[in-house]
């Protein structure tokens, strides 16, 4: 009977792990038409670029892939980022992304958006401009 267990619980922690794995995929994308370039992302969420060519860059957090983001892109942790944002909503009255709850619902308003950006850890599938994976 233990071998069994073994084996179960065996295939059961390689499952998680590769699903871990798959989740951990992180992308960056903007409406259709946006051209930005890797390098940009982090002056666009740390509010210091905010056109692409003549579109208005209007970015969005996403509560499921937050973490991940500012550690990979932005290399900030939450607190730090918003202290980034408090200063510079004070400093330049210019207000942070907007949160979205999930990454359907930031890939909803990207695809809705012109000028949308976000980050989320699915596959985007058609309808945006991948900018970056992670």
């Amino acid at each position: 009977m233990q071998p069994k267990f073994s084996v179960w619980f065996g295939l059961l922690v390689l499952l998680v792990v590769r699903s871990a794995a798959a989740a951990d995929v992180l992308y960056v994308v903007c409406h259709e038409g946006v051209s930005l370039d890797a390098a940009e992302v982090r002056y666009v969420y740390l509010g210091e670029k905010q056109f692409a060519n003549t579109i208005r860059l209007l970015p969005v957090d996403n509560v499921a892939a937050q973490v991940a983001f500012l550690e990979r892109v932005l290399k900030v942790d939450a607190t730090r980022y918003s202290g980034i944002w408090t200063k510079k909503w004070f400093r330049d009255g210019i207000n942070p992304p907007p949160v979205k709850a999930g990454n359907a619902e930031a890939l909803a308003y990207v695809k809705q958006t012109q000028g949308g950006c976000s980050y989320i850890g699915v596959d985007p599938g058609p309808g945006v401009t991948v900018i970056a994976r992670y």
